[in-house]
């Protein structure tokens, strides 16, 4: 073993990104094993790899952690992601959980019907305008500060940059309306970790295309 956390999941974003985005933010090189089969999967289960039959799979600091918060939690303490004490640990939390909301109307897109696609990015336009950006927003002019929580780079902050961009590339001028959201995305995209991670040829994976689609139907299908 290399020591480097070692991650199976599919070759795409998914579930297991904002580990990806996390873990880069952390300056921490991991290994990605790709599931491409039904049979792969089945071995992790029949293996007793898979506590609850799911993926994403983290494995590091001897443990095979599965469920996608928990994991993320655990990165986020052992990589002073996560704030300073309970209050800030509860805050970072409010907003990761609101932010997985909106972030799953962008995980579920990809799995849509054609004719239902166009719907999908109204309504997640809507809900990002209407109900979450304008949370940060608040959060970032009331407290004028560089970071979310505490005024310290924290899981928050990665978990919504990833959430701006993925946003952006369905609807480009989402935050022509949000100017501290908008010096938000500059300012962390400049984190010299989260930058690095935004350079071609890193392990951030594209949007997801029909390849990707298939092989997770194909993988999970009865």
């Amino acid at each position: 073993m290399s020591g480097k956390p070692r991650l199976t999941y599919f070759n795409g974003r998914g579930r297991m990104e904002p580990v990806r985005w996390l873990l880069a933010a952390a300056g921490v090189e991991f290994e990605e094993n790709f599931l491409e089969t039904k049979e792969q999967y089945e071995k992790l289960i029949a293996d007793g790899v898979l506590l609850f039959q799911q993926v994403p799979l983290v494995e590091m600091d001897g443990m095979k952690m599965v469920q996608t918060r928990a994991i993320l939690s655990y990165i986020a303490g052992k990589y002073d992601l996560y704030g300073k004490g309970l209050k800030e640990r509860a805050m970072i939390d409010m907003y990761v959980e609101g932010i997985t909301d909106l972030m799953q109307m962008i995980l579920m897109y990809p799995f849509s019907a054609p004719e239902a696609k166009e719907k999908s990015i109204e309504s997640l336009k809507e809900r990002a305008t209407t109900r979450y950006f304008p949370v940060f927003e608040k959060v970032l002019k009331e407290h004028g500060q560089d970071f979310l929580v505490g005024n310290k780079f924290s899981w928050a902050d990665v978990q919504l940059i990833e959430a701006i961009l993925a946003v952006e590339e369905k609807i480009p001028a989402v935050l022509s309306g949000f100017p501290q959201l908008q010096a938000f995305k500059v300012r962390i995209s400049n984190v010299p970790t989260i930058k690095k991670f935004l350079q071609p040829g890193s392990q951030r994976k594209p949007p997801p295309d029909e390849r990707y689609v298939e092989t997770v139907l194909k993988t999970f299908k009865k």
